[in-house]
């Protein structure tokens, strides 16, 4: 009797032992007597934060740059160096007014450095950008100066010029002269600029007043699907895309390509800055007037008529409507054309089959 009950006792032993390893599976296995999965509990990622761009207004801002200082860097811009400019699309602010003959030269404003990997190709600096990059307070970066007018005024501003061996710049073939070939990479950059210059802020200001970013800003002055502003050697072009919403940079009939990444470069705002351009005494370089004056904004295939004002030279451009009260801005990059009064007259046309082009005044 004995050993039956120890056999019974021996037998229930081994099926509570069987039962109990059937939950000790792996997890994410399942029971072969359940549809019951048994899973771990995975670890739950954060989602990255994101912030307000106060150059852009879009939130899209890396925690890491919140607080950095912009770098504004000088671009070469004469017909043949179009097709090998690269890193625009990076930038948040490009500024585009006349230097030597009527040629235009660009400053693109970056609030992440870092985010652009290969920008250029660099050029020279003249007096009108440092202006406005100080209106950004910005670290400047160019490949030598005007020495007459500008190299004076570099001292206004935390100024980097660089070279073929300069950390974080390099010259690359690209079928031109080796004046035009000379690019920088942002990071490697970067470094090279915050062991030389202070590079927090503690100022966020917007630099414009702009809408939310899911706000679609009209505008009442007309239609504007295409914008030419007809700088005295090269017209600047902008098409605007009604399926992203932005104005693609054509020139010469063409739209106009990133040389590394093949990209259409493109904006969501066209600003057209008038102002008086005249020659300083050496009868060749040019003399940007930037106290202020009227102007345009262009956004979503409309354009409206302006008041802008910059003043001092460590003021930001403020942008009005006629009568001197704010206006919305769309969330978004900017292109800046400053041009002169007497000489440039824009045209804003309707791609609308009913309606005829426009021709703008200059009032």
């Amino acid at each position: 009797m004995f050993k039956r009950i120890l056999a019974v006792l021996l037998c229930l032993s081994l099926v509570f032992a069987l039962a109990g390893c059937s939950f000790s599976k792996h997890p994410g296995s399942v029971d072969a007597d359940s549809d019951i999965e048994i899973t771990s509990e995975e670890p739950k990622v954060e989602p990255k934060k994101s912030y307000i761009n106060p150059l852009t207004g879009l939130d899209d801002l890396n925690e890491d740059n919140i607080n950095t200082r912009p770098v504004a860097i000088m671009v070469n811009n004469i017909t043949q160096a179009q097709a090998v400019q690269t890193g625009l699309n990076y930038a948040d602010i490009i500024y585009e007014t006349e230097v030597e003959g009527g040629v235009t030269r660009l400053m693109a404003v970056f609030k992440d450095l870092k985010s652009a990997k290969q920008i250029g190709s660099v050029r020279s600096a003249r007096y009108p950008y440092v202006d406005l990059a100080l209106g950004h307070n910005a670290v400047y970066v160019h490949c030598g100066q005007d020495p007459t007018y500008c190299a004076p005024h570099l001292k206004d501003i935390d100024d980097m010029s660089v070279d073929t061996n300069s950390t974080g710049a390099k010259r690359i073939k690209n079928g031109l002269a080796s004046e035009h070939t000379l690019y920088v990479f942002g990071n490697e950059l970067w470094p090279a600029i915050a062991s030389k210059f202070k590079t927090t802020t503690t100022s966020n200001t917007p630099w414009q007043n702009f809408a939310a970013e899911d706000e679609t800003v009209a505008l009442a002055g007309g239609a504007a699907d295409k914008v030419e502003i007809p700088f005295p050697i090269l017209k600047t072009v902008f098409n605007f895309d009604a399926q992203t919403g932005l104005y693609t940079r054509y020139s010469k009939g063409s739209a106009m390509k990133d040389y590394v990444t093949g990209e259409n470069i493109k904006v969501k705002n066209v600003f057209v800055l008038m102002t008086s351009i005249t020659d300083y005494p050496d009868g060749k370089h040019r003399r940007v007037d930037l106290t202020g004056g009227s102007g345009y904004y262009v956004t979503n295939g409309t354009y409206t008529r302006i008041k802008w004002s910059k003043g001092a030279a460590s003021a930001p451009i403020k942008i009005t409507d006629e009568n001197g009260a704010n206006i919305k801005i769309s969330a978004g990059k900017s292109w800046v054309c400053i041009a002169n009064t007497s000489t440039c007259k824009p045209v804003f046309e309707s791609s609308a089959p009913t309606q005829t082009a426009q021709t703008t005044s200059n009032q």
